[in-house]
């Protein structure tokens, strides 16, 4: 039988990412059916996770217990959650990038006015707008109906899954940890970090003539 995600250790933290596919997350009306996810270790060989080089005010929620929301924000305006795995006192989340507005169509639009609704979720900023999820969901449960935002298991076969490099980290670019169910449209698109560069200085010295 199958070991849970929420039964996994830290260091399997990458199956438990592709046990969540396909799970539902319902928070204020709408509800998501997952479609990508990146896996982040905390066990001080995954410098692209927060948890990299230890417990801070910001990351605490990461080290367990499993089944909560980890809530950040990023480049100052934007939120991400991600879903707390393995045993307590040792990091590791699954970060949810994408979904399927399955439930509460209509709320969603007008929470995150989009051309089509397969981007309504396509991305993780976009699925915290149309869930309606602000970072006083920090340190929630999605198990035990006392956050805003549950979980519940897929109501049938999720399909083929693939793996890819995870999107937009500035380290461990090419570690395969983003899962998606292959072919389904809300996907959000890969892009790899490029750094930014530094401007030129400009030389100074004698000109000559």
């Amino acid at each position: 039988m199958t070991e849970s995600w929420l039964d996994l250790p830290a260091a399997r933290v990458d199956e438990a990412a592709r046990q969540l596919l396909g799970w539902r997350l319902t928070a204020h009306g709408v509800t998501v059916r997952l479609t990508e996810v990146e896996a982040y270790s905390g066990l001080g060989k995954d410098p692209a996770s927060h948890a990299h080089r230890g417990m801070t005010g910001r990351n605490e929620v990461m080290f367990g217990p499993a089944g909560k929301l980890y809530v950040y924000q990023i480049y100052g305006m934007h939120l991400c959650a991600n879903v707390v795995c393995g045993e307590a006192g040792v990091a590791s989340a699954v970060l949810l990038r994408a979904g399927e507005v399955v439930e509460g169509l209509e709320l969603a639009r007008t929470r995150r006015p989009a051309g089509k609704d397969r981007d309504l979720a396509a991305g993780p900023a976009k699925l915290m707008q149309v869930l309606a999820i602000d970072r006083a969901a920090n340190g929630t449960s999605v198990i035990d109906g006392t956050g805003p935002a549950t979980l519940s298991e897929p109501d049938g076969p999720v399909g083929l899954i693939e793996a890819g490099p995870r999107v937009g980290v500035t380290a461990a670019h090419d570690v395969p940890w983003r899962f998606w169910i292959a072919g389904d449209p809300t996907v959000s698109a890969y892009r790899r970090h490029v750094p930014r560069k530094k401007a030129e200085q400009p030389v100074r010295g004698r000109t000559g003539r």
